[in-house]
């Protein structure tokens, strides 16, 4: 099989080089140029997996108390058929778990110590169906939620905050108070803490408390559940599941799902992120149109060749095309030396980081400040494409230029003092 003397000829340049002090030069630019687009491709890849990494991590700890979607009334009051309700919601083919829940803002008191949370009531059966709590949460404190006992199992920093601990009593004030002659007098619950949990989401483990779903109707006056939680299949389909849900179910109700429940942090995460592959892509292009230095020294420097092709017959796009493939050349083979380190290094850091932490005895990430004390991190190939395609394509626009004044030269002029 011949190979189009462009391809041949576009490839011998691109390893030519050392021959003499002005090639060696080319050379050295061109490996710069080389070096510094697989750099920007890897740093892209590695910033982006690590950014996937965190948004996954809290995410996933999020939704270990967050129902993936959520079923209530408008008016947030109890649900006029709950059995119905949960009946047909499981009928749905994505729905894995369905628990009733009754959600209600409330007052914790101990002593002098008072903090508002929000208070779920909840069926300790059939909640794991709806929530990842660990295991040790499922089979223990859950458990301790008798109806008629008033336990109550609070988050970790909620407790904390309170200053009390398992076995302590804590006074519930329900929102609605009790009329009486002498006016509306709070109504007050003593409650014991049975428990505690940490999802390791502050905003949670700071303000929600759990008990069972009957001693809550109890305190708060209801009839009965105020929604239902679901757990679906597939979690990035929780929109298309409420859609479907709200068509089917009957009554008036309302349906939320997890990605609308926290709207503007998952808003924040993707603008940083979208952010962070525009700067990074930058420095693609600044080593992507190195490549443009390179090409003029390469063409300045093969003018007599270039005359010598043009007069046995090469056409101005042959030549064009023999300093395209150099300079696609360098940018294929950056980008695919930065694909691969990119993608080292993004599988690996859970091994490469506390290497780095245990030589420079150094912790990146102290437990004592932040939520998550490793790097994670999740390469997709949804990032990573992208980051490829663009890369190759900055290398290819960076030789137009070059390779169109290569073509452009003329043979008479090129030769004259040959």
């Amino acid at each position: 099989m011949q190979i189009p003397y462009e391809l041949a000829l576009g490839w011998r340049y691109t390893r030519a080089g050392r021959a003499t002090r002005r090639n060696g030069f080319i050379s050295f630019i061109s490996g710069v140029s080389m070096l510094g687009i697989a750099l920007g491709v890897a740093a892209l890849i590695i910033v982006l997996s690590v950014m996937n990494g965190f948004q996954k991590e809290v995410r996933d700890r999020m939704l270990s108390v967050v129902a993936h979607i959520e079923i209530f009334t408008p008016q947030g009051d109890a649900l006029p058929d709950p059995s119905r309700t949960l009946q047909e919601a499981r009928r749905h083919p994505e729905v894995l778990g369905a628990a009733p829940f009754i959600a209600v803002q409330a007052l914790l008191a101990r002593g002098e110590t008072m903090k508002g949370a929000i208070v779920r009531g909840i069926d300790p059966q059939r909640e794991p169906e709806v929530a990842d709590l660990d295991s040790a949460l499922k089979q223990e404190v859950l458990q301790r939620l008798v109806p008629g006992q008033f336990g109550i199992v609070l988050g970790a920093d909620l407790a904390r905050s309170l200053g009390v601990r398992t076995g302590d009593p804590v006074t519930l004030i329900a929102p609605s108070g009790q009329v009486t002659p002498a006016g509306v007098v709070p109504r007050l619950k003593q409650m014991t803490v049975v428990g505690t949990f940490d999802s390791g989401h502050y905003e949670y483990d700071s303000t929600l408390a759990m008990l069972h779903m009957e001693d809550a109707q109890r305190i708060f006056r209801l009839e009965g559940p105020t929604g239902i939680r679901l757990r679906i299949r597939d979690l990035h389909q929780a929109r298309e599941v409420a859609q479907q849900l709200a068509g089917s179910l009957s009554g008036d109700l309302l349906i939320s799902d997890w990605t609308r429940q926290n709207k503007s942090w998952f808003a924040a995460v993707q603008l940083e992120k979208r952010m962070m592959f525009i700067i990074l892509t930058l420095i693609v292009a600044v080593a992507a149109f190195n490549l443009v230095s390179t090409l003029v020294m390469t063409v300045t420097d093969k003018r007599a060749d270039i005359a010598i092709l043009r007069t046995l017959g090469a056409s101005p796009a042959s030549i064009m095309g023999i300093f395209v493939v150099q300079g696609a050349m360098v940018g294929v083979i950056g980008t695919l030396a930065g694909l691969v380190l990119g993608l080292a290094i993004a599988c690996n850091i859970d091994v490469i980081v506390p290497a780095i932490e245990q030589a420079f005895h150094a912790s990146f990430l102290p437990k004592d400040i932040y939520l998550i004390s490793r790097m994670p991190s999740d390469p997709q190939q949804g990032d990573i494409l992208p980051i490829t395609l663009i890369s190759l394509l900055l290398a290819f626009v960076a030789t137009l230029y070059p390779s169109w004044r290569a073509s452009r030269v003329n043979p008479a002029e090129a030769l004259r003092y040959e």
